[in-house]
Order: C-alpha cells, then sequence, then structure tokens
C-alpha cells in the first residue's frame, strides 16, 4: 500500500509540482520539521527551521491561509533559502496549512514549480488534493510523531 503522503506527492506532481514537502509545526521546540520530501538531497526529511514570527508565519499559520507567490520576487523575503529554490529551477510556492480537530494548524503542505504555476484553477485542485487527504495525513505517525 502506498504512504498517505506518498499518494498526495504523486497527485501534486500530475499536477506539475516539482518540489513537495510536508513540515510538521513543532511549537513547543519552536521548530518547523520536515516530515517528507521529494528531494532529499536538497531538503532532507527531518531538517528543521526556526519557527519565526514575521508576515509568513501571520498568514499562513496564525490566519491559517494558504501563502502563494508565483515568482521569486514574491518569495524570497519569506523564505531564507530562496537561492536555492530559484537554483533548481523553481518560481512559484505553495504552502497550505493543514489543521487538526481544534482548528490549530500543525502541518504544512509545501510545493513549488516554475514560476507562474499556480493558475486560479490549479490553486482549487490543490487546495481540494489537500483537503481530501487532511484526515488521513493527520493520523499518520509523521504527524503524530512530534
Amino acid at each position: 500500500m502506498t504512504h498517505p503522503i506518498a499518494r498526495l506527492h504523486q497527485a501534486c506532481a500530475a499536477l506539475g509540482t516539482r518540489l513537495f514537502t510536508v513540515s510538521i509545526l513543532d511549537r513547543a521546540a519552536g521548530l518547523s520539521r520536515r516530515a517528507y520530501t521529494s528531494h532529499p538531497a536538497e531538503y532532507p526529511a527531518q531538517g528543521t527551521k526556526p519557527m519565526l514570527d514575521d508576515a509568513w508565519f501571520d498568514h499562513c499559520i496564525r490566519k491559517a491561509r494558504p501563502f502563494l507567490a508565483n515568482t521569486p520576487a514574491e518569495f524570497e523575503k519569506h523564505f531564507f533559502d530562496h537561492a536555492l529554490i530559484t537554483s533548481m529551477g523553481l518560481g512559484s510556492a505553495l504552502n497550505i496549512p493543514v489543521a487538526d480537530v481544534t482548528g490549530t494548524i500543525t502541518a504544512t503542505v509545501n510545493l513549488l514549480a516554475e514560476a507562474h504555476h499556480f493558475t486560479p484553477e490549479k490553486l482549487q485542485a490543490y487546495l481540494s488534493l489537500v483537503a481530501e487527504a487532511r484526515a488521513t495525513l493527520l493520523t499518520d505517525a509523521l504527524f503524530t510523531a512530534t
């Protein structure tokens, strides 16, 4: 049987996503921990980064809204690794927050592709895929391990 996150990854890749990661928020440690990655060399699983109380955090985590940047200029001020992202030929990013049953954001599904990839139609398709996978993802061991 295919892992639930791997199935979501495959569905997103079929729509054109080139980099797919899932990050789990470890609020106690103040870290975002990568639980799944399509590119382990550049973005290894279990890699961490500090959770910063910045504009991205406010938008995506506190307000529980997807973050969309369709050009490098739109994401470079939010992503410290923007040079690595663009060196991989990626120019757009979509971070979809995933809430638990209490409404608390516990994870993000992170999708990257070439610039201008996320049209309104693709955005809706990605949001639907993540919504459909939400219940399964939240019961997965990767999500409950932190």
